[in-house]
């Protein structure tokens, strides 16, 4: 089983750059996409033998997610039930037999770190959400985490030690995540694997340069471990400033 997860920042964008070609190439079981930047109308998607689920934000514009899948779900949930964080369209839940999908869009934490408070108590009403749902069957999650957990996991660590996405509050919270019973498919099965980026600037030329980031990601609760078969990044997939990430999976 093949999933997908891509922050296409923008899809209206990314579909005059080829979006549509990209989905169908992938021929993905599961296609999760964040900062869709849409409101419900806006875009008419025609993805033959797949069912569409989309959260939208209050704003317009901004945020939202949608999850793409050839099988229909048992039950589908936007949001963790917290009004605080289930206004911007960040999460999306399917449920099925064996499992539950999320897809998140982690919010950033800003310039100045100005939504980091906010940040951080999305994180640990990220953490609970999860732990429920983990209880009861197998989780996977995907998406823009937007935190780079370790040194090895972006280009410049010490000049963004403190930046949005790099502080030692959030690194610690992804690592109160992992420990709570998840694992990180790309670094089980690459470890130490270097200069693997799944979202680089829009300036200096970085994509160029391959100064980025790997923010996104497929997290796993730990009794799937023995059914993960391989995790990638398509870094060589263009459209949005981040690129595509999978998991393949035998479920």
């Amino acid at each position: 089983m093949k999933l997908i997860s891509w922050n296409v920042n923008g899809l209206r964008a990314a579909v005059k750059h080829d979006f549509v070609a990209t989905f169908n190439q992938l021929n993905a079981d599961f296609f999760c996409l964040q900062e869709t930047k849409l409101q419900a109308g806006q875009i008419d998607l025609d993805l033959p033998g797949y069912h569409q689920y989309w959260n939208y934000a209050e704003k317009k514009g901004y945020s939202g997610t949608a999850i793409f899948t050839k099988t229909k779900p048992l039950s589908v949930t936007y949001g963790m039930g917290i009004d605080e964080y289930d206004t911007e369209g960040r999460l999306i839940t399917l449920e099925y037999p064996a499992f539950y999908l999320v897809t998140s869009y982690t919010p950033n934490s800003g310039q100045q770190l100005k939504r980091l408070d906010f940040r951080s108590g999305w994180d640990n009403a990220f953490k609970n959400y999860l732990g429920q749902l983990a209880a009861k069957k197998g989780v996977m999650v995907c998406g823009d985490l937007n935190v780079a957990h370790e040194k090895i996991d972006l280009k410049n660590p010490q000049s963004n030690h403190h930046a949005a996405g790099f502080t030692d509050q959030e690194r610690h919270q992804f690592t109160k995540l992992l420990a709570s019973g998840f694992t990180d498919t790309f670094r089980h099965f690459y470890p130490d694997e270097t200069e693997q980026y799944s979202w680089w600037s829009y300036r200096f030329g970085a994509r160029d340069r391959n100064a980025g980031w790997r923010i996104d990601y497929f997290l796993a609760s730990n009794g799937l471990i023995d059914q993960l078969q391989d995790a990638k990044i398509h870094s060589d997939i263009f459209g949005s400033d981040h690129c595509p990430v999978e998991l393949d999976i035998s479920l």
